[in-house]
């Protein structure tokens, strides 16, 4: 049975996400934490399978911060952070804490949240793998994509772009395709933008990475490098 903490000190926010989540998974555990000292402690005796937490919690602005770097000394326990700090400033932040997706309150709905949610649960929960011998995708051991060898930062949505692409390697995935595996801006220039971002992550550590072909008009194309 998973088990899942909710980090909130607003108490209406936190048992709305309690009550999306008992409903999007019966018979699922949510411990809730109001405070930085609880979810600490409670980091500490316990493991959880999920951590949805806000990073201002009471009058401290980035205690969130301080227990996501607590989870990673400990157990990497994925995190959804859910904030109302501004997602343009602070999903790199979370990005670069190993937070695994940034959703900034009151830009989304239920069914965002619970999409989101899901999905990550299932990554720790079921992992699909896929590997050569330069890049590996395992949600469960690494949390995120590695190439030859380093972890590459990557949203959820960029990962989800970039399984379809390496699923497809040698193939052109289309835009439609891609389309259906992004929850929202279903677009070409949206889609491009998530290219952007998924070739800069990699060439963050491999300036010479070209293993994202773009086909004009079609999609893209994940070529091996040789």
């Amino acid at each position: 049975m998973a088990k899942v903490a909710v980090i909130e000190d607003d108490l209406p926010t936190s048992n709305q996400l309690r009550t999306w989540i008992e409903s999007a998974r019966p018979g699922i555990v949510v411990d809730q934490w109001f405070s930085r000292d609880d979810a600490e402690a409670a980091i500490a005796r316990e493991r959880y399978d999920l951590v949805v937490l806000d990073i201002e919690l009471g009058r401290e602005r980035h205690a969130g911060v301080a227990i996501i770097n607590a989870i990673n000394k400990r157990h990497g326990t994925p995190v959804l952070v859910v904030s109302a700090m501004p997602a343009t400033i602070y999903r790199s932040i979370m990005k670069a804490l190993d937070a695994w997706d940034y959703l900034q309150k009151a830009t989304f709905e239920e069914a965002d949240f619970v999409e989101t949610f899901l999905e990550i649960l299932r990554s720790v929960k079921e992992p699909a793998s896929a590997s050569t011998a330069e890049l590996s995708m395992d949600p469960l051991r690494q949390r995120t994509p590695m190439w030859r060898g380093h972890r590459i930062n990557l949203p959820l949505t960029a990962q989800r772009i970039l399984a379809a692409l390496f699923e497809k390697r040698g193939q052109v995935v289309s835009y439609d395709e891609l389309f259906e595996v992004v929850k929202s801006g279903r677009n070409r220039d949206n889609i491009r933008k998530h290219v952007s971002t998924i070739r800069d992550a990699f060439r963050e550590i491999d300036p010479d990475f070209a293993c994202i072909e773009n086909v004009p008009m079609r999609g893209f194309r994940w070529a091996d490098s040789e």
